[in-house]
């Protein structure tokens, strides 16, 4: 049986993976630190009930941070003035609101689903292995596989057609 570990061990360990997570699915520097934040805070007074038997820190941590993104969308979806965007837009090229995602993958990554953004960020950006996402998700393994196969073949193609656009490049 995994034994526990302290929290700021924890918290070392894993703010950067959760960041990541966050980084992968938001367009906005300081959404993706208050809900890195919020997600250690919840970690934090929920400490006593993490049961290592149950879960990996790790995944205890992206599973807090999950439900937060969608406590985040759903309270953005119900105030009219802000109606949760389309796709996601990459910030301009600000060092202020840069989340260290290449501006060209950002703008790839809006163009995938939400699921396939969901299972691309929790295993780039969170880390996480395959059978982690499935767990996590409710998906068997097979279909976590398969979404992120398939998002990456796309990516790929998108990266590529965009290399193509670009003045100055080319074969």
């Amino acid at each position: 049986m995994a034994s526990k570990p302290d929290y700021s061990e924890a918290f070392e360990a894993h703010v950067w993976e959760v960041h990541g997570f966050f980084a992968y699915r938001l367009g906005s520097r300081s959404d993706a630190e208050d809900l890195t934040q919020e997600t250690f805070e919840r970690a934090f007074k929920a400490w006593s009930r993490f049961d290592p038997g149950r879960a990996s820190v790790r995944t205890w941590l992206l599973s807090i941070a999950r439900n937060l993104l969608v406590d985040h969308y759903r309270s953005r979806a119900v105030r009219p003035e802000q109606p949760m965007p389309e796709g996601l837009d990459p910030p301009a090229a600000d060092d202020e609101f840069s989340l260290g995602l290449d501006p060209a993958l950002a703008s790839a990554l809006a163009e995938l689903g939400e699921r396939e953004r969901e299972i691309v960020a929790l295993r780039f950006g969170g880390d996480l292995s395959g059978p982690e996402i499935a767990v996590l998700t409710g998906l068997t393994l097979a279909n976590v596989q398969q979404i992120l196969s398939r998002s990456l073949r796309r990516l790929r193609s998108i990266l590529e057609s965009a290399e193509g656009e670009r003045p100055g490049r080319g074969g």
